[in-house]
């Protein structure tokens, strides 16, 4: 899934690799709990104090690679949740102070519930409302915060 956000490609990036800024977007992170101030960088691990609903959590992420102004690629760990999520940069043609921010998720077929298992259906409605939640947030964010 991608967005078309009207702001400048570097502008986006800044809001994906500033732990400050994240905070103030992303509804769920309440607060980063390691040390980050090279944010991101290949093989860095850091952890999130995040929110789901009324549900405290620890988010994990792993950077798995780092193109910067073009590509964010980490490993995250929700609990028993765990995804690989990939965001994308690109100028759109033809549209000048644009930028095209695509967000991929891959995550396995099922995932452990207690007494069960989650399929792969209740799996890709979660992360299309993940994806879809994170595009409007950055989009709205970046378009109005310079």
């Amino acid at each position: 899934m991608s967005t078309l956000i009207t702001a400048e490609r570097n502008r986006v990036w800044r809001a994906l690799t500033t732990p400050s800024e994240l905070v103030r977007w992303d509804d769920q992170i309440v607060e980063l709990l390691d040390s980050a101030a090279d944010y991101p960088q290949l093989g860095q691990q850091i952890r999130w104090r995040c929110r789901i609903g009324s549900v405290p959590i620890v988010v994990h992420q792993t950077v798995q690679e780092v193109q910067p102004g073009e590509r964010l690629q980490s490993t995250i760990s929700r609990g028993v949740f765990c995804f690989d999520e990939t965001y994308t940069l690109a100028d759109e043609p033809g549209l000048p102070d644009r930028t095209r921010l695509g967000l991929k998720v891959v995550a396995s077929n099922s995932a452990p519930l207690v007494g069960g298992l989650m399929d792969r259906f209740a799996i890709r409605r979660l992360s299309a409302e993940l994806i879809d939640s994170r595009l409007r947030a950055i989009q709205k964010w970046c378009e109005n915060h310079d």
